[in-house]
């Protein structure tokens, strides 16, 4: 337990009403969850307001509030912190009630539109074959050295990042790669953290829903840069137009990476084949078990950040050739006839035209190309006319189909989606997911390809509300089999 007035030295605070002696056992900001001894936080979000639940979490037992407004009526034995801005201040306090973990670990994160769920994935992969204990934060799952934890968003929230990291900490864990959501910096998620890298990888075009403009959302991936400490470093990709627009204004020691231009960290594609790719980094040759443009990228940041965090450069390249793809991403499901279904998490037009670019370097004459994508509901729409402009661009037939329509109707995102082609254009239109892989299984010939792109990793379909069960790679499996042929 703790004490607010422990606390609260922590961040800026406007007022105080009540006991500032008053401990704490457990800090949260969703009133259905507190508990006798809790600090409530009545945190305004884009959904609703928590100043809406303080005496819902009152009445549950919350020994203490935290809120930019203090409620009409205030409970004699509950202390009121009245603050500018309770999102900073949740995370002040929640990185002082769990002691700083961030300081006790070299945490790593990255930040960019693509790649930053295979990078920080195979940071711990390398670093784990190093022999350290790791933490992961990724889109795909958490961990702590070898303990599994679901994830629930790409960068959860401040108190649950402390705590988690004091997990790691107490579990020996030496080293904490983390993905940093767009949403997370402006959101104050990351605040109070203590950064000993910070990478970027690339920014396109993605989640105008909720950054309104490219322009913000470009500052928003700046912040991050803005507000690393010193002694850390910032790794750059130099060949995205802007990567220097990262580190104007940054305090740390600035690296760069690039395949087309001279750079701190260099890589080169030598060869491809269909298992993989042969690399030159730094003048080194290495085969590594991924293919694409994009993943030489991933790889080259792995590396710089590796030597960057002190690893052997030898032992790093080493291990990177045994590392394998993160789930769902170009992830090859096959079936026995030699017919081949690539599982992407590819949801954004940079993303799908990369993706496609791959497999065009990997197809053979005559083989058919099934790209079936689409687009989630209650995000951006203006990328749904791309993204089927790109489908319809690479592939021998396109199917449009549903991501996660959430709270839209599915035929409405497809007539999005239509919009941007053109009479012509050779592709299908289904709604039912499942129902598009197994016409998009049904057409394909023996040795054909079938790129099922948008969910990747992600074993559910959101509509409205309700999380359904619904996995690309089993779809894909049983449409295999049930359409085997000879």
């Amino acid at each position: 337990m703790k004490q607010i007035q422990e606390l609260i030295k922590a961040t800026q605070v406007l007022r105080v009403e009540g006991n500032s002696d008053t401990r704490v056992s457990r800090l949260a900001y969703d009133s259905r969850r507190i508990a006798p001894g809790d600090c409530f936080f009545a945190v305004s979000g884009t959904q609703s307001d928590g100043h809406a639940y303080i005496d819902a979490a009152v009445t549950a037992g919350a020994a203490a509030v935290v809120c930019q407004r203090l409620p009409e009526h205030l409970a004699p034995s509950v202390c009121y912190v009245v603050v500018a801005d309770t999102n900073a201040a949740m995370a002040d306090m929640a990185a002082a009630f769990y002691g700083d973990p961030s300081r006790q670990l070299k945490l790593v994160g990255i930040t960019g539109t693509n790649g930053k769920t295979t990078t920080v994935t195979l940071l711990y992969d390398l670093f784990r074959g190093l022999g350290y204990k790791v933490g992961l934060i990724s889109t795909v799952v958490y961990r702590i050295d070898t303990e599994r934890i679901e994830s629930t968003h790409t960068t959860p929230d401040a108190i649950r990042l402390n705590e988690m990291m004091a997990r790691m900490v107490e579990a020996g864990c030496e080293y904490c790669f983390m993905e940093v959501s767009s949403h997370a910096i402006v959101q104050e998620r990351i605040r109070g953290l203590h950064f000993t890298g910070g990478i970027f990888s690339n920014i396109t075009h993605d989640h105008l829903d909720y950054h309104k403009t490219f322009a913000e959302y470009i500052r928003a991936k700046k912040l991050f840069f803005d507000n690393l400490p010193k002694e850390a470093f910032a790794l750059i990709n130099i060949d995205d137009r802007n990567g220097r627009v990262m580190v104007q204004n940054t305090r740390a020691t600035v690296k760069t990476l690039s395949l087309q231009s001279m750079a701190d960290f260099r890589c080169k594609i030598l060869e491809t084949h269909p298992d993989g790719m042969e690399l030159r980094i730094d003048g080194r040759e290495v085969w590594v078990h991924f293919l694409g443009r994009f993943n030489a990228y991933n790889l080259l940041c792995v590396y710089a950040a590796a030597l960057l965090l002190g690893a052997d450069r030898e032992e790093v390249l080493q291990i990177m050739s045994t590392l394998h793809p993160v789930s769902g991403r170009f992830e090859f499901v096959r079936a026995a006839d030699g017919t081949t279904a690539i599982v992407d998490y590819a949801h954004t037009p940079d993303a799908l035209e990369k993706v496609l670019q791959t497999v065009e370097e990997i197809r053979r004459p005559g083989q058919q190309l099934f790209v079936l994508c689409g687009c989630g509901g209650d995000r951006d729409k203006t990328k749904r006319p791309e993204m089927a402009q790109i489908a319809v661009k690479y592939a021998t037939t396109a199917i449009l189909t549903s991501d996660n329509p959430r709270h839209e109707d599915p035929d409405a995102i497809l007539d999005d989606m239509v919009a941007g082609l053109a009479p012509g254009d050779r592709y299908l239109r289904i709604a039912d997911r499942a129902e598009a892989i197994r016409t998009a299984a049904m057409l394909a010939k023996p040795g054909d390809i079938l790129l099922l792109a948008g969910k990747g990793h992600e074993t559910y379909q959101i509509v409205g509300d309700v999380k359904n069960h619904f996995d690309d790679k089993e779809e894909a499996l049983r449409a295999f089999a049930l359409y085997a042929k000879n």
